[in-house]
């Protein structure tokens, strides 16, 4: 090997070197904001859940850990994963209220089942806030709670739709008449739920735009 060879094979690990460090940074730059499912906990009952909660059993449960599970080489990789876990976002058009708001202002508004079942919601105001204060923040990593500060149950939300729309909603939908309608998924999607609320945004001082339920669908209705 000549004397240019001899340098050139001396530099190469050096080199090698220089762009595994390079690597490392540009992964500790990187970010994502995986969006996945309020399910994660499945039905809590009256029991509150913060993100240190463990995984929940049913099959929306599976689902949104498998989902979390996939980001799994990204945070190998060095970059800083959350997970965003929304609730039911509350918005002025479209979406859940698109659907709710015409069968209440005929007078068809009613609770599902008991509606003791927790009612996980949030604000779009706060719902796109919360996503720009996690994506904003490099200390935030890990499972995010994307739900309003104050927890809901159907019950509670049925009556401040109500209320908001000046239209009573003193109906019940029974129970088995959802099943018989969705069947199993029923029982997942409107007759149990998670009681969250978001721990790690208010730890790291995201301030909500919207405190209650009613508060927020005050505003949406309002627009």
């Amino acid at each position: 090997m000549d004397g240019g060879a001899q340098a050139a094979a001396a530099r190469q690990p050096q080199r090698a070197d220089r762009g595994a460090r390079h690597g490392r940074r540009r992964a500790r730059g990187r970010r994502a904001a995986e969006r996945v499912g309020r399910n994660y906990y499945g039905d809590t009952g009256s029991r509150v859940v913060d993100e240190t909660a463990p995984n929940g059993a049913g099959f929306l449960a599976e689902i949104c850990r498998d989902w979390e599970a996939a980001t799994a080489p990204a945070t190998a990789g060095g970059a800083r994963v959350a997970f965003l876990r929304s609730g039911l976002v509350l918005a002025p058009a479209g979406g859940l209220l698109g659907r709710l708001r015409p069968l209440f202002r005929v007078m068809l508004g009613a609770r599902l089942g008991s509606g003791r079942q927790a009612f996980p919601w949030i604000s779009l105001d706060d719902e796109v806030g919360a996503m720009r204060f996690v994506l904003e923040h490099d200390d935030v990593a890990g499972p995010v709670n994307l739900v309003g500060p104050e927890p809901a149950t159907n019950a509670q939300f049925t009556t401040a739709l109500g209320e908001v729309l000046r239209r009573p909603a003193p109906f019940v939908v029974p129970g088995f008449v959802l099943t018989a309608v969705l069947g199993q998924m029923a029982e997942e999607l409107v007759l149990t739920g998670p009681l969250a609320v978001p721990e790690v945004l208010r730890k790291h001082g995201y301030q909500f735009r919207h405190q209650d339920v009613r508060e927020a669908l005050q505003a949406a209705v309002e627009r």
